[in-house]
């Protein structure tokens, strides 16, 4: 690792293997594929594109590109990925994987997430801040501080990442251990170059949401650690080459269940009650206790656009029309397995008190075909909804896109958030689905809009609801990042204000003056620098 010439300070070091460009790719067949992420942002343009396969090579691209935008999977739901007239540096072929301890797991930015998980899965151990996009690429879970299905109980990426190795936009490498290198107690990191030039990052002071899972703009914390300020940083401020990660042994079987609700009300009080049990359990340490690690929510929209999209293609998983929400869980089994002390009778118990044991579908460990079933529903939503935008476009003629919101408010507010959400949307008279990480306090309201006035009224009660869930002690920016959605950029300023944007300007100034890595994903660049 880079060795500190001080607590704050760290030298850098050259990149490894040649410094040589790589191919360029430059005829528009061959640039197409990059021009667009998952947000299907129009206009996406760029001169050329590079497929790297090792850090000299992405130093080089360094050197000669007048703007840099790094992309992995481009599964980013905010433009992030999209370039606008930047050279494009894919990571896919940058896909070495290592396993240097049980407990560890060392690799470059372009595996994916599918490939770590199957090597995973045959040493016996899992990572647990794995996303529920199984193709996105781990530079980019980095880049966006990226939060999994499992959060409520293994928390978002930045707890999982031991090290990270990256290039600076100077084209020299710097490589961080957590614990290696803390902030000074007057606010700054200083990196010596290899010229020996001294460059002081200087940090933000503005108060970051206290949640479990963030992405929204640069980490800031007390003589926090310099690992940090580049997770979820969204590529502004350095390319992550490499990552380490812990990993837990699998030392549980996997059971899914899916529960129906005839109102949204019980299942609030009934997912109250089984974060509870789980956190009695992981704090008593009792193998045989309840333990959920994830509880997802679809309300009736959001069933209705399943329904309609794809009825019976779900594996045999009934919806009933009588529900108000259905609730996704997963449940870890450890030590007993049958009988009404394992953590199955358990559930069923208090799923019984509820009056809801009926309504129960469950997997067993070894059932992959309906565990898959279950899985597939709660995928379902988000590709229904996908589908009946694009079908909207085509009926009306006009350019929509997905409005939604990505907020993240305490559990014990998460009803307050549901009013607040439906009550904007239909005192503007729009229809909408809400689903999410029920368990994280983490919910998606979408709209489902039919003009381009219905995306303006969207993206108008979205900037309403970020002040409202700041006030509840939430955060507006949970888990997509900020990218170029110039929505999301607003409710980063609402956020921190035009202080902490500046503040952000600040550290992008120091590690990047030229602007070449990602110019305009979080801020836009201001005519000074342009």
């Amino acid at each position: 690792m880079t060795v500190p010439v001080a607590r704050h300070r760290l030298r850098t070091r050259p990149p490894r293997g040649p410094v040589r460009l790589p191919e360029l790719l430059q005829s528009p067949a061959e640039i197409q594929p990059y021009l667009q992420d998952a947000a299907h942002y129009p206009g996406g343009h760029s001169p050329c594109a590079a497929l790297p396969r090792q850090e000299g090579e992405m130093a080089a691209l360094l050197q000669q590109a007048p703007h840099l935008l790094v992309v992995g999977a481009q599964s980013s739901l905010t433009g992030g990925a999209t370039p606008r007239g930047e050279w494009i540096a894919s990571t896919q072929r940058m896909t070495d994987l290592q396993f240097p301890r049980s407990d560890r797991v060392r690799a470059q930015a372009g595996v994916p997430l599918l490939t770590l998980n199957r090597e995973l899965a045959e040493r016996g151990s899992f990572y647990p801040a794995a996303t529920t996009f199984s193709g996105a690429l781990m530079g980019g879970t980095v880049g966006t501080n990226a939060a999994g299905p499992r959060t409520f109980k293994y928390g978002a990426t930045r707890e999982w990442v031991r090290a990270l190795r990256l290039l600076l936009a100077n084209g020299e490498v710097l490589e961080l251990e957590r614990g290696e290198a803390r902030a000074h107690p007057d606010g700054y990191f200083e990196i010596e170059t290899l010229e020996r030039e001294v460059i002081r990052v200087p940090l933000p002071t503005y108060r970051m949401p206290d949640v479990r899972k963030r992405s929204a703009g640069y980490h800031f914390e007390a003589e926090m650690d310099l690992l940090d300020l580049f997770i979820g940083s969204e590529g502004t401020l350095g390319i992550v080459t490499e990552v380490e990660f812990s990993v837990l042994p699998a030392d549980f079987q996997l059971l899914i269940g899916l529960l129906g609700c005839p109102r949204e009300r019980i299942a609030l009080r009934l997912a109250a009650e089984l974060c509870e049990a789980s956190r009695s359990t992981w704090t008593s340490g009792k193998e045989s206790g309840l333990d959920i690690p994830s509880l997802e929510m679809i309300d009736r929209p959001g069933l209705d656009l399943v329904r309609e999209d794809r009825a019976g293609n779900l594996g045999g998983i009934r919806l009933e029309k009588h529900w108000e929400c259905v609730l996704i869980f997963e449940v870890e089994l450890r030590g007993e397995t049958e009988g009404d002390r394992s953590p199955l009778g358990q559930l069923c118990r208090i799923l019984e008190d509820h009056g809801l044991l009926e309504e129960l579908q469950v997997a067993l460990p070894g059932e992959n075909q309906r565990a898959e079933g279950i899985r597939a529903l709660r995928e379902a939503v988000p590709l229904a909804l996908h589908n009946w935008i694009g079908e909207a476009r085509r009926r009306t003629g006009q350019p929509l896109r997905k409005v939604a919101a990505d907020m993240i408010v305490p559990f014990d507010a998460v009803g307050q958030a549901l009013r607040l959400y439906r009550e904007g949307f239909r005192r503007r008279d729009l229809d909408f689905a809400i689903w999410g990480h029920l368990s994280d306090g983490n919910l998606h309201a979408n709209v489902l809009p039919r003009s381009l006035e219905e995306v303006r009224k969207g993206e108008e009660a979205i900037l309403e609801f970020g002040v409202q869930v700041s006030r509840m002690g939430g955060c507006p920016l949970s888990e997509h990042g900020v990218g170029r959605n110039q929505v999301k950029q607003a409710l980063l300023r609402q956020l921190y204000g035009e202080r902490g944007i500046e503040e952000m300007r600040r550290v992008k100034r120091a590690l990047d003056p030229d602007l070449i890595l990602a110019p305009g994903v979080l801020f836009p660049v201001t005519a000074a620098q342009s």
